[in-house]
């Protein structure tokens, strides 16, 4: 499909623009700006979008090895390889800030939604998957894991444009405001054409 074939352009750009992007990181604050602190939004930001795009690599590797269809291989592909790179980046910035990779607060906090992070079942953010959907997911296969995978995936992504449009509206870091706006504008192609694909297997999102 076309828009398969776009992702998977934007996937490959993202890749090799993945390194200006990181060491960009400290130029665009410029040499008298003030490190973003641990409790900052740039910081939680970055720990937490860096915990949910892992667990859509995980899912996106799963499926690969449930089904033939070459459509949803090459999705899960793109999303793995775009969300394992971003997830890179945003693990690198915490280095290049000097701030730790985990927080005593809980997912969200930098959100004021703290709260609602509950971790029940694994399912540590909005969006997320729990345990037992990603043992399910890898029993299943065929058509039956393509639409699974579809359905969680969409909910991933609406939980990660959630979390991303926090990150524009809150963090400081330019460069870190414009990924996640990045992150905004695919996930919701995706999502869009994630539709189209479970229209075409006879199934639509669960929310």
């Amino acid at each position: 499909m076309r828009h398969v074939g776009l992702i998977a352009g934007a996937a490959a750009a993202a890749l090799v623009a993945a390194g200006a992007i990181t060491y960009a990181v400290a130029e665009d604050r410029g040499p008298a700006a003030a490190t973003p602190s641990a409790a900052s939004a740039d910081a939680g930001f970055a720990r937490d979008m860096a915990v949910h795009h892992q667990q859509a690599v995980e899912m996106s590797y799963l499926v690969r090895d449930r089904t033939q269809d070459p459509e949803v291989r090459r999705l899960a592909y793109d999303i793995a390889q775009t969300q394992a790179n971003q997830r890179g980046m945003l693990l690198g910035w915490l280095d290049l800030w000097g701030l730790p990779k985990v927080s005593a607060d809980a997912p969200m906090t930098w959100m004021g939604m703290g709260d609602m992070a509950s971790g029940k079942d694994g399912s540590l953010m909005p969006g997320m998957a729990t345990n037992t959907e990603m043992k399910k997911l890898g029993t299943l296969s065929g058509k039956q894991a393509e639409v699974f995978y579809l359905q969680l995936m969409t909910d991933h992504h609406k939980g990660g444009i959630h979390m991303a449009e926090g990150c524009v509206s809150a963090c400081t870091v330019g460069v870190e405001k414009r990924l996640a706006q990045g992150m905004v504008d695919a996930q919701q192609s995706e999502i869009d054409l994630m539709a189209d694909m479970l229209k075409a297997r006879g199934a639509k999102a669960r929310s």
